[in-house]
C-alpha cells in the first residue's frame, strides 16, 4: 500500500512538473513576444526563485547551507546559473521554443567534452554512438526549421553548454557539502541576480523605462505575464527537486527527457508555430539520443546522468 501510495505521489510530482515547465516556457515566450527584453525576464525570473525559496524554506525547516559551501565555491555555479539564465530567454526570444529546447538537447555532448578536458574523461563507445544520434537530430531540426535564426541557435547552444558546465560544479558541491537543495536553489538565484543587475542596469534598464513611458505596449498585461513567468519558474524548479529526491537518477533522468518532450509538445499546441515532418523527426532524435546517453552511462556506472 505504502509503495502504491509513493508510486502515486511521484506520478503527481512529474505531471507538475511538466505542467509547470510546459507554463513557464509557454508563458516566457509570450512575455518575450510583448516586452522583448530577455535580460529583465532573466533578473524577474532569479528575483522570483530568490524571494519565494524563502517562505518555503521557512516551512520545510531546511538548514543553512553548511560550511563546506563557502562563497568560493558558490560563486562559479551562480555565475553558470546566471550566464545559462540570460542565454535561455535569448533563445527563446529569437526561436520557437520547440527548437531552443530542442538544441538544448545537446548537454551531453559537451558534458562530454568538458568531461574530456577537465578530467580527462573517455567516453565508450555507447555513448559516443548516443552523442552521434543527438548530434544527427539536433542538425536535422536546424535543417528544417522555419524560423531559423542564426543569434537564437547560438544562444541555445551557450545555454546547452553553460547548463553543462553547471552540472559539473553543481555536483562537486553536492558533494562536499549536505546542502538542502532549496537552500542551494535560493542562494545561487541570489547570486545570480546580483551578477546580472550590473548588466541589466547598463543594457536595458534605461530601455524599460522608455519603454514604459512612451506606452509601448500594455504595460499591465506585460507586468501580469512577467510576474507569472517568474512564480512558473520557481514552481518548476522546486517540482525537479521533489522528483530527484524520490526517485533514482535513471527514473529522474527518463523523466526529464519526457519532460523535454512534453514541453516541445504543448509549445507546438499552444503557440501554434509550424513545424514540418522533418523537424518533428530532428526533435524526437535529439530527445531519444538524451535518453540513449542516460541509459550508456548507467550502464558504465560512469555519470553524470543528465536532466535534459
Amino acid at each position: 500500500m505504502r509503495a502504491r501510495r509513493e508510486t502515486l505521489v511521484i506520478g503527481a510530482l512529474c505531471a507538475a512538473w511538466y505542467a509547470l515547465s510546459s507554463a513557464s516556457n509557454v508563458v516566457g515566450k509570450l512575455v518575450l513576444t510583448e516586452f522583448p527584453f530577455p535580460l529583465t525576464v532573466a533578473l524577474v525570473q532569479l528575483a522570483a526563485t530568490a524571494a519565494c525559496s524563502v517562505p518555503a524554506l521557512a516551512l520545510c525547516g531546511a538548514p543553512p547551507l553548511p560550511s563546506a559551501c563557502r562563497l568560493r565555491a558558490l560563486v562559479p555555479l551562480a555565475l553558470a546559473k546566471f550566464l545559462t539564465t540570460v542565454f535561455s530567454q535569448v533563445s527563446i526570444w529569437k526561436v520557437p521554443v520547440s527548437y531552443a529546447h530542442t538544441v538544448k538537447a545537446t548537454t551531453p555532448l559537451w558534458t562530454a567534452a568538458l568531461a574530456w578536458v577537465i578530467f580527462g574523461e573517455r567516453q565508450s563507445r555507447s555513448v559516443q554512438a548516443a552523442l552521434v544520434v543527438i548530434a544527427a537530430g539536433v542538425a536535422l531540426a536546424s535543417a528544417t526549421e522555419l524560423h531559423f535564426q542564426t543569434a537564437g541557435l547560438a544562444a541555445a547552444l551557450a545555454a546547452a553548454a553553460l547548463l553543462s558546465l553547471q552540472h559539473l560544479l553543481t555536483k562537486r558541491v553536492m558533494q562536499g557539502s549536505r546542502a538542502h537543495p532549496l537552500r542551494l536553489l535560493q542562494a545561487l538565484s541570489a547570486l545570480a541576480m546580483l551578477a546580472l543587475a550590473p548588466m541589466w542596469a547598463l543594457s536595458e534598464g534605461g530601455e524599460v523605462a522608455s519603454w514604459r513611458r512612451t506606452g509601448a505596449g500594455t504595460s499591465a498585461r506585460a507586468g501580469a505575464l512577467l510576474a507569472a513567468d517568474g512564480v512558473l519558474a520557481w514552481l518548476q524548479a522546486v517540482a525537479a527537486f521533489s522528483v530527484l529526491a524520490r526517485v533514482t537518477p535513471l527514473a529522474y533522468a527518463v523523466a526529464s527527457a519526457a519532460k523535454r518532450a512534453v514541453v516541445v509538445l504543448a509549445s507546438l499546441a499552444v503557440l501554434r508555430n509550424p513545424a514540418p515532418p522533418l523537424n518533428v523527426a530532428g526533435m524526437t532524435l535529439a530527445v531519444l539520443g538524451v535518453l540513449l546517453y542516460n541509459r550508456a552511462k548507467l550502464s558504465r556506472s560512469a555519470g553524470p546522468l543528465l536532466p535534459v
